[in-house]
């Protein structure tokens, strides 16, 4: 009965989107000699593509929202949050609200939420400058905070606040009280189902504080970034410098933990000798796919999952006709709340997979030989 109703749901939704667009083609097709004569200006199309990217992406203010947008009384409500630039002159530190709205100050101004050089200075970019591409005569370091700087500073604040919290309680009693009898479960979950089966009963305690913190880290702002109003609406998660520090993190804890079966296994295989010129690259490439795949699996889920509520709710405007929206919005409402399993599920997966590699790295291969 449910995959006749979502079946249904979605070729109503194909049909009229299909409707509409023949409607917008047609609507196009007819034009009178009087129309062609007289030139109309033609109205500023809706960019869907610039909307999403601008969402998905950083910037160095956090836009709430715009009244009169298309007007000449259009006016952006936006948070400013402070630049802190190096260059060739100095150190300069400002307010974004400074070269908001078209402003220039000290050679800076703002496209599309993004601090740039009036004066033809580049942005520094890591690999850029580690090639010698960028230096401080062309080229300008950003420090700024950023939005996701500061979505970071928001979500760490909540978790100290949410653990310190549960922490003074435990000192009180061992019965947990408030927003920890929510909590408790959850890290007896991480520590029985995630931590003790891949690290062991031994070793598991002295990786727990990263595991919860990764855990909840992630999981929080995944759902903050399901909040569709200021301070939250981020996409932090979905920021690929984001996933590939924390993969990193891993990495590290992981090589640093390493005993000598590990790296015993990485340089010498259980395999005959002559396979060696072909399994230990194999298995050094290994060590780097292991994080590079943690990244890649977090930052593509959570921006996909971004980019299709953005798109779905974007045709209403790009067909311009409310009656989409009786499509639209309960598909879009439907990928949202799917959207709050998948915070919990991508957060999970990233701390069990980081637990499984922490785990390869540490157990004993002692008995290997007879299995």
């Amino acid at each position: 009965m449910n995959k006749s109703i979502s079946s249904l749901f979605l070729v109503v939704f194909l049909t009229l989107t299909g409707i509409f667009a023949s409607a917008q083609q047609e609507t196009g097709a007819v034009t009178t000699a009087a129309e062609t004569a007289v030139q109309v200006p033609a109205e500023e199309k809706f960019d869907a593509k610039g909307m999403i990217m601008t969402h998905i992406g950083d910037s160095n203010e956090w836009h709430i929202l715009t009244l009169n947008e298309g007007t000449a009384d259009e006016k952006h409500v936006s948070i400013p949050l402070p630049v802190i630039i190096k260059d060739k002159n100095g150190l300069h530190t400002f307010m974004s609200s400074a070269v908001a709205h078209g402003h220039e100050h000290d050679g800076y101004t703002m496209e599309n939420g993004i601090v740039v050089s009036t004066k033809g200075l580049q942005q520094a970019k890591l690999f850029s400058v580690m090639s010698g591409a960028h230096n401080s005569d062309n080229a300008f370091y950003d420090f700024s905070i950023t939005k996701n700087v500061a979505a970071i500073f928001i979500s760490v604040i909540f978790m100290l606040l949410v653990f310190f919290g549960m922490a003074s309680n435990y000192r009180k009693s061992l019965v947990p009280r408030g927003f920890g009898r929510f909590m408790e479960p959850i890290i007896l979950f991480i520590r029985d189902e995630v931590a003790i089966p891949n690290i062991g009963a031994k070793k598991y305690r002295k990786y727990m504080p990263y595991l919860l913190t990764v855990f909840f880290f992630i999981w929080f702002n995944n759902m903050f970034g399901l909040i569709p109003f200021a301070p939250f609406g981020f996409n932090l998660t979905g920021n690929i410098a984001t996933t590939a520090v924390l993969a990193i993190i891993t990495l590290f804890i992981t090589l640093f933990s390493a005993n000598k079966d590990y790296w015993k296994h990485i340089f010498m295989p259980p395999v005959p000798i002559l396979l060696y010129p072909i399994m230990v690259p194999i298995e050094i490439i290994g060590i780097f796919t292991k994080p590079f795949a943690l990244m890649m699996r977090l930052f593509a889920n959570i921006t996909a999952g971004h980019i299709m509520v953005l798109a779905i709710m974007s045709l209403i405007f790009i067909f311009k006709t409310p009656l989409l929206g009786f499509a639209s919005v309960p598909l879009g409402l439907f990928i949202g709340v799917l959207e709050l399993l998948v915070a919990a599920l991508q957060a999970y997966i990233f701390t069990v997979l980081s637990a499984l590699f922490i785990g390869l790295a540490v157990q004993d291969h002692e008995h290997e030989g007879a299995h």
